[in-house]
Order: structure tokens, then C-alpha cells, then sequence
């Protein structure tokens, strides 16, 4: 489900798992991080591919297509976000932005929300 436009699969998962076994908070956390940017990363690479065989807009608003191009990888900072992540990560690959920025862009903000959690939970 975390693939989709609807969060709550991993998130919900991460944080069961956090209550269940808090010593294994690292690793959990480490573990969704790499997986959720794994994903991000297939879904640029499909913009890569999908830009080399077609010739079509990607399907993203131009209101974000446009601040990519402008704001360029630091924008994918915003690659967890539900609806338009992975939008901005297909447009990425669309628009051949700089490859070791965007993977590197994708992964610090897809594990700077489930350290979010983390903390956020640690709170409570």
C-alpha cells in the first residue's frame, strides 16, 4: 500500500513494529528507509524509460513539473509525500535530472520521515 497514493502501509507497519520491539528501532528504521527509496528510485528510473520511448508529458500538474524544473533535485526532498511524491520522482527520471542528487535527494527524504516517526513516537 505505501506504493500507492494513500499512505499508511508502511508507516502503520514501521510504527506497530517500533511498540512491538523498540531495541530494534535502528534497524527497522534503516529497513523501510532503504525500501521506500528503493521504490522511489524504480518509479525515476520508469520516467527514465518512459521519456526515452515516448514523447508524452509526464502525468504530473504542471504546477509541479515546473518547480521541478526550477528547484530541480532538492524538490525530491518531497518524495514521501503522499500524492505528489511519486509523481515528482517519475518527473525526476522524466526530466534526466542529475542521477547521484536525485537517488541521494529521494533517500534522505524518505528517511527523514520515518525518523519523524520515530521521534515522534519516542515522545509518547
Amino acid at each position: 500500500m505505501s506504493a500507492t497514493l494513500l499512505p499508511g502501509g508502511s508507516e502503520l507497519a514501521f510504527v506497530a513494529f517500533l511498540k512491538t520491539f523498540p531495541e530494534s528501532a535502528f534497524s527497522a528504521w534503516v529497513l523501510v528507509s532503504v525500501g521506500n527509496s528503493i521504490g522511489g528510485v524504480i518509479t525515476m528510473v520508469m520516467g527514465r524509460g518512459v521519456a526515452h520511448w515516448r514523447k508524452a508529458q509526464p502525468s504530473i500538474s504542471d504546477k509541479w513539473l515546473k518547480r521541478l524544473e526550477r528547484y530541480g533535485t532538492p524538490l525530491l526532498l518531497l518524495s514521501w509525500a503522499p500524492v505528489i511524491g511519486d509523481g515528482l520522482c517519475l518527473a525526476a527520471g522524466w526530466l534526466r535530472l542529475p542521477w547521484v542528487a536525485s537517488v541521494t535527494m529521494i533517500c534522505l527524504g524518505k528517511a527523514a520521515r520515518y525518523a519523524l516517526l520515530w521521534w515522534l513516537l519516542s515522545q509518547v
